[in-house]
């Protein structure tokens, strides 16, 4: 993990790379393909999901606010937002136009103040943070 500073427009430029984002997100979505079959299954995407601990932590601190039924209940619906089709599994094109839609929303919501985020190495902010500082030695 490291401290990077951040704004809305250094996550828009990097999901408008589309050399550069898609690079990351196959990465990250062979990653996740733990039996190689090029779509994600729900269990391969859970954990995912899972690691994050969104739903579990409240200000940093374990606490159960949803019951073990709850969080199955969103990890199904935010399944189900990444498989368009509904066929049951997410292919690499539905991966990428929901993280597509997830990185702009994130861009949005920080809006062009930049400020200070713990981001995990190898995640697509971090990505997003490294592009923008290779862009501008570049310059």
């Amino acid at each position: 993990m490291s401290v990077e500073i951040l704004d809305g427009e250094t996550i828009r430029s990097f999901v408008e790379d589309e050399e550069a984002f898609n690079f990351a997100i196959d990465l990250w979505f062979t990653d996740l393909d733990t039996n190689n079959d090029g779509r994600l299954s729900y269990v391969e995407l859970k954990k995912e999901i899972m690691s994050l601990r969104v739903f579990e932590k409240h200000f940093g601190v374990d606490d159960n606010v949803l019951s073990h039924e709850e969080l199955a209940q969103v990890y199904g619906g935010l399944f189900s937002s990444f498989d368009h089709d509904g066929d049951g599994v997410v292919d690499l094109e539905e991966f990428k136009a929901e993280m597509k839609k997830m990185m702009l929303a994130v861009a949005e919501g920080l809006g062009f103040l930049p400020v200070q985020m713990v981001v995990e190495e190898g995640s697509l902010l971090k990505r997003a943070v490294e592009r923008e500082i290779a862009m501008k030695i570049a310059a």
